[in-house]
This record gives structure tokens, sequence and C-alpha cells, in this order.
């Protein structure tokens, strides 16, 4: 008699074509509306037997908590908010990464909402609108520079967040990041091994902080493994591909042309691919090339480039348990990690 003593199941069915709603799942289970209520609240006065007919219903009618009647009763919106440029969509980082999110999310109340934006704009506009409205109870942000005036805001407003990159500010708080500065250091190392001594690197905007990882991994393998830098700062990978494509063609044809490329992202290296060989020079015997790339596209399309592995999927996973640990009130430094470049085998040194 569980439910029907307590409160009346709705007696009749919802209307045909409306949102499952808790009368929903009274109706068909023969509950009543508040037993409903406590059963997927996991309540302990409610029986595991009943607990699971209410979910199971649930499951199977897709009901999803009114976010707006969530929000009155807790104060919380069980909203996980994402904010990426469009830069990082024509990059291939959005899905991977926001996968790797409802990854974890699938197993809490939270729901993912990806808010894009376009970095022209002014980047703190989406963080405003978020703590203003009050649409999240948690954000994560990306493109991070050494002093970010997103991070300071978030800090001061007290909204927990999570960054897919480092900074430089002095607050301490939760992170992703990849290390560039050892994918660049073993770039280098790869392309010495292989005579290369004059090399080129397509490098990160210069005010995000990525960038100062890369250079440095760049210019500490130059100086280790004796080879020599080709300037090429007019363009990076931000820009265009054909914008890439176009000077990287102008450096090919030039007396300064490398032998030696490393690109900061995948897409970046198919425009540099189509500029080397608009100069008549192919990848590979004219000029090696390591790129960093977020899936195996570029390995099969061009197997003599040497690629190292960003697992965004991987991001994806690791932001969503920083900034869930950050809402649930886990200190900051306890919420940091670093993931490794994973050099991928190429045609020529894969296993036979």
């Amino acid at each position: 008699m569980e439910g029907r003593t307590k409160n009346k199941p709705a007696g009749a069915p919802p209307a045909e074509g409306g949102r499952p709603t808790l009368k929903t799942i009274a109706f068909m289970t023969g509950l009543g509306i508040t037993t409903v209520s406590r059963a997927l609240k996991d309540a302990p006065d409610i029986g595991a037997e009943t607990k699971e007919r209410v979910r199971l219903v649930a499951k199977q009618i897709g009901y999803q908590p009114n976010r707006a009647g969530v929000r009155l009763r807790t104060g919380k919106t069980n909203v996980i908010s994402l904010v990426l440029t469009l830069e990082e969509e024509i990059m291939g980082i959005t899905s991977p990464m926001v996968i790797g999110i409802t990854d974890i999310l699938a197993g809490t109340p939270y729901h993912l909402v990806v808010t894009p934006y376009s970095s022209a704009k002014d980047p703190l506009g989406p963080i405003r609108y978020i703590l203003d409205t009050g649409a999240a109870d948690g954000v994560i942000i990306s493109r991070m520079e050494p002093n970010d005036p997103r991070v300071t805001l978030l800090t001061e407003r007290q909204l927990p967040f999570a960054t897919h990159g480092r900074t430089e500010m002095g607050i301490v708080h939760p992170y992703h990041d990849f290390d560039n500065e050892r994918f660049a250091y073993e770039a280098v190392r790869k392309l010495v091994e292989r005579g290369r001594r004059r090399l080129v690197l397509l490098e990160p905007p210069p005010h995000l902080s990525f960038h100062q990882h890369m250079r440095t991994g760049f210019e500490r393998g130059l100086k280790d493994f004796s080879a020599e830098a080709v300037s090429f700062h007019q363009v990076n990978i931000d820009h265009s591909l054909k914008t890439i494509r176009d000077a990287f063609e102008a450096l090919m044809r030039s007396d300064e042309a490398p032998d030696g490329i490393v690109s900061g992202s995948g897409s970046g290296a198919i425009a540099l691919i189509a500029g080397l060989e608009a100069a008549g020079k192919k990848v590979g015997v004219d000029a090696d090339m390591v790129s960093k790339v977020p899936s195996d596209f570029l390995r099969w399309l061009r197997p003599e480039v040497i690629t190292m592995y960003e697992d965004i999927r991987l991001a994806g996973r690791e932001l969503a348990k920083a900034v869930i640990g950050h809402i649930e009130g886990r200190p900051p430094e306890t919420l940091q990690s670093l993931s490794q470049p994973e050099f991928q085998a190429t045609a020529a040194t894969a296993p036979g």
C-alpha cells in the first residue's frame, strides 16, 4: 500500500504529446505523486522495489526534472555551462570535449549547456550573463590567458569553475591542461633525429597561456638538440586555413625554407601541407612534420606526418570532475591535472 495511503495516485493520464512529469509516472505506476517524487530523490522511507519501479518508468518515458522547479526548491540549476569559442569548433575540439564531459555528468544530477561565443567579442560577456541570470551552478572555460579576467570575475563572484588551461595570476583554481611545452620539446627532438635542423613552429596566438608553454618547449628543444628556428610569426593557429596555407607557401618558396615543421594544431597542419605542396615540395622528403592532433584523421590522411595525440575527451572528463569537485567545496589545488602528449607511430615506424 506504499504511496496509496499517504497520497492519492494520479487519476487520469497526462495530456498526449506533453512533457513527461511526476504526474505521468504516478499514473503509470499507480503511486501517489509525493511517493514518486520521494522515490526519485532516494528518500529512505521509500522501499527499494518502489524506487526501482519508479526509476525504470522515468527512464522509459524520458522524464527530466523541471529545472525551474528544482531551482525554486534548492537554489540550484543542476546545469554546468561549457563556454567555447567558434575557433575551438573549427579545430575539432568541441565534440570530443562535450562527449567527455557528458561521460561524467551522466552519473550526476547535472546537465550540460554549451555556450558558444566569438573571440572577437567580449570574452566576459558569456560569464556575466551566467552570473547575472544564475544560469548555471558551475562553468568550464577555455583558451586561458596568463592573466585572465574571467578567472578574476568568477572567483570574486564565487561561482565554481574549471579551466581548460592554466593561468599565471596567483589565483589557485581547478584546471586541466595539456603539456604543450613537452609536446614542442619532443617534436624538436623527433625532427632532429630525422636529420632536420632548420625548424618552424605554427604556434598559438601570443595572448594565450599555451603560446608561452609551446614556445618555451620549442626554444628549449632548439638549444638542447642544436637546431635553429625559422621565423614564422605572421600567422598562428587562429588564422584561417587559407591564410596559413598562403603564408607557408611563400615561406617554402623562399631562401629561408625550413626542413622541419612543428604544428600546434591538426587543422593547421593540413594548411601547412597544402602550402608546402603548392611550393612544389613534399612532406617526408623536403621537410618532415610533427603535429599535435585531437584525432586520428591527419595520420590516416598523411601517415608520413609524425603526430602527437591530445586526448580532448579525457580533458572533458577531467574538467567535469574538477568543476563538480569545486561545486562540492573541495580545495581547488586538489582539482588540477596535466595530460601528456601521446606519440603515434607513423607508417614508417609502426611495427610490421
